[in-house]
């Protein structure tokens, strides 16, 4: 078993094609993107002694936001220390173990309900299940640029693409296996833990065994790199030990942070805010149903964007992002205040799209910057931006929403304090993102 996992035994053979290899990163990534769904567990694991509603003993919403914070955070801290082990060892052997943390941090989770300790819930789905996550999140995307030099933003949206398709699967599936586990003593979630985990195991390991890598030196057919780089673009190479310490590493840093703590806290709470800002409007299943619809988005904009961005440019395509983000998100309140489900739906629908596509052009925009050699270990690296988002957007979301509801604020606008600090947070990300420049020549490798 261990010798099959071993890089040597994945590097494919003369004309070999591909585009066999995109779907086994999709066979990751739309599982480890279940993470994404995760906001239809929260108000359930609130009901866990109580069954039909809460009871004193249950587990409050603040309590559970850190379960998917967590995640996030072990999911960047895997990525940046792992980098480099998984750069060394190929994709086949990070996209096992990150199977094995990820189904098994369903297990331990589901245990941790069983017991109503909420520290086994953390440890099984926030810490192995992140680890997990991060060892899946990076193991396709140098291979994938690597395939794809002539078109690298469509290559990186193709391996990131199902990361943010994955709650379009995991928010109905999770809804079903509760509905279908929930009994007068259980509301379903440690049951539906168990199989997730058991499903997802499955499919991962499906994955990891159709991973190759291209032979040393090999080009696509036809290909010629461009002699005269454009603008930000390097024919160059910046060992990711060097990375960062330019101040261009630190500049992307925070481009990502701000454009995912925009985001993410808006998924981590997704069915929980479309319910309580369209009270009566909204249902469980509509909700589970928006969550899905934001998954499609993150999976279309991941894709769409990143494939635009071979055109347009990585700065110019972050540009975009934040001003439009910054429009939307003033405009949110007033859609509540409207009554309006449909402009609050197509706005976020929106966001969310450019907040995957934000994810997909990152790598893209490393291999401008920095190079094509050690991208996966400097994305790695870049992804404790997301770690840092994982804790700051929950938390921004949950806790003025409380402070908001404690000082007499109705729950359907208990959310626009939070909006309108996260236009805010774009607006540093746009000077951020206008202040980049190519990578000081004394930094590339000679």
């Amino acid at each position: 078993m261990l010798r099959f996992l071993k890089k040597d035994r994945i590097i494919a053979e003369p004309g070999y094609n591909r585009w066999l290899v995109p779907p086994a990163a999709l066979c990751i990534h739309l599982s480890i993107g279940q993470v994404y769904a995760f906001s239809v567990f929260n108000l359930p694991l609130t009901r866990i002694i109580g069954i039909t509603e809460s009871s004193p003993q249950d587990w409050k919403l603040t309590t559970l936001g850190w379960i998917f914070s967590i995640a996030i955070v072990f999911l960047g801290l895997s990525a940046a220390i792992l980098g480099k082990w998984v750069e060394s060892g190929g994709p086949r052997r990070a996209a096992f173990w990150s199977a094995l943390c990820f189904g098994g941090g369903f297990i331990v989770a589901a245990i941790g309900v069983h017991l109503h300790n909420i520290w086994l819930v953390y440890l099984g789905y926030g810490v192995l299940g992140g680890i997990g996550l991060g060892l899946g999140y990076i193991s396709p995307v140098s291979t994938l640029i690597k395939w794809f030099p002539d078109r690298p933003g469509m290559a990186t949206g193709m391996a990131i693409m199902g990361f943010g398709g994955g709650a379009m699967i995991g928010a109905p599936l999770s809804v079903k296996l509760m509905s279908y586990f929930a009994s007068p003593t259980s509301v379903g979630v440690k049951e539906a833990f168990i199989a997730m985990g058991i499903i997802y195991l499955c499919v991962m390991l499906i994955g990891a065994a159709f991973f190759r890598i291209p032979q040393p030196g090999w080009k696509p057919k036809g290909y010629i790199a461009p002699t005269k780089p454009k603008t930000l673009v390097t024919n160059a190479h910046v060992h990711a030990d060097t990375a960062i310490r330019t101040p261009q590493f630190y500049l992307l840093w925070i481009v990502l942070c701000m454009n995912v703590t925009a985001g993410i806290g808006v998924l981590s709470q997704a069915s929980a805010m479309s319910q309580e800002m369209f009270p009566g409007v909204i249902s469980a299943s509509a909700a589970a149903g928006f969550v899905g619809l934001l998954s499609l988005g993150n999976m279309v904009g991941r894709f769409v964007w990143s494939s635009a961005s071979d055109y347009l440019g990585r700065k110019t395509t972050y540009s975009i992002y934040f001003i439009l983000g910054i429009i939307l998100y003033a405009f949110i309140p007033s859609t509540g205040q409207m009554n309006s489900v449909a402009l609050f739906v197509i706005c976020y629908f929106v966001i969310i799209s450019m907040y995957g596509g934000g994810f997909a052009t990152i790598p893209a925009y490393i291999r401008d910057l920095f190079g094509t050699m050690h991208v996966g270990a400097i994305h790695g690296q870049l992804l404790t931006a997301w770690s840092t988002a994982g804790i700051f957007g929950p938390v921004l979301v949950n806790y003025i929403r409380e402070y908001q509801i404690d000082h007499g604020a109705a729950k359907a606008e208990a959310y626009n304090v939070t909006i309108y600090i996260m236009a805010a947070l774009l607006v540093i990300g746009l000077l951020c993102n206008r202040a980049m420049k190519p990578v000081n020549d004394k930094h590339h490798m000679k």
